[in-house]
């Protein structure tokens, strides 16, 4: 297992690394985003338990090259909890390599209009956590949606664990995540419903502890009150927040999207 976390994780770095050196000419299309939210999120019981008033700064980019595309967000979390993301960092990267622009041929069939090889990589500050998410993506051709994706993956847990002074480490799992993005018109105004649902395997931390299953769903309501500033809400439903299955959170944050 310690081999192949380490060919996983070199083989990751690599192939990471050389997506982020290519040129930016090199991209066939672009679209970075900053976002703000605001809003009551639920603190674990592990953290304490209650709610924290939360502001989330967010940089997300997405892109497509010659062999595929390229997703990332870092969030800024500012809560008024001492001691839970009262200052902390996230961050997600997702590679797909596309066997139909690598092949130069159709690959797939039916509501599946391509197939890709997906590497992930998530990354915690406070918490020390990092992981490693191989898999396989279906994009799928869904009428009206800008894009709609099945990504099947691998979670490879790669943390340092309490000794490092961060979140206990965990046994490797699965994710099953679906995301999406469906603009659609009322009159003259441009709207987009777009946002992700994801579920992880439960799995064991270091101390033989349960790390509960979750479902996560982030759908945005997106208003553009210009081409490139929308307003609007971001729900989100986190049932076992953080494998707590103690915590379901449900809760509505305000939505600022500015697009340059």
């Amino acid at each position: 297992m310690l081999k192949l976390k380490s060919y996983v994780q070199g083989t990751a770095l690599a192939l990471l690394s050389l997506i982020v050196w290519q040129p930016a000419t090199a991209a066939d299309w672009s679209n970075t985003e900053l976002h703000i939210q605001i809003g009551n999120l639920d603190v674990p019981s592990f953290a304490g338990g209650g709610t924290s008033d939360h502001v989330i700064y967010t940089l997300q980019h997405a892109s497509g090259w010659k062999y595929g595309d390229n997703f990332f967000f870092l969030d800024v979390l500012d809560g008024d909890r001492p001691g839970f993301q009262d200052f902390d960092m996230y961050g997600e990267w997702y590679t797909n390599f596309s066997l139909g622009k690598i092949t130069g041929k159709p690959v797939g069939g039916g509501f599946i209009k391509d197939i890709g090889i997906i590497l992930g990589f998530n990354w915690a500050a406070d918490a020390n956590v990092k992981k490693y998410l191989p898999g396989i993506r279906l994009s799928l051709d869904l009428p009206g949606f800008a894009f709609a994706n099945l990504d099947i993956m691998a979670y490879i847990d790669d943390s340092e664990g309490v000794a490092s002074g961060g979140a206990p480490s965990e046994d490797d799992s699965f994710l099953i995540d679906f995301n999406w993005a469906r603009p659609f018109k009322i009159g003259d105004s441009s709207f987009s419903i777009e946002g992700h649902i994801e579920y992880a395997g439960e799995r064991d931390n270091e101390f033989g502890g349960k790390v509960e299953s979750w479902i996560l769903a982030q759908p945005q309501f997106r208003w553009y009150v210009r081409d490139s500033v929308a307003l609007g809400i971001e729900y989100q439903f986190w049932q076992n927040k953080l494998g707590d299955g103690a915590t379901d959170e449900s809760t509505v944050q305000a939505l600022f999207v500015w697009k340059f």
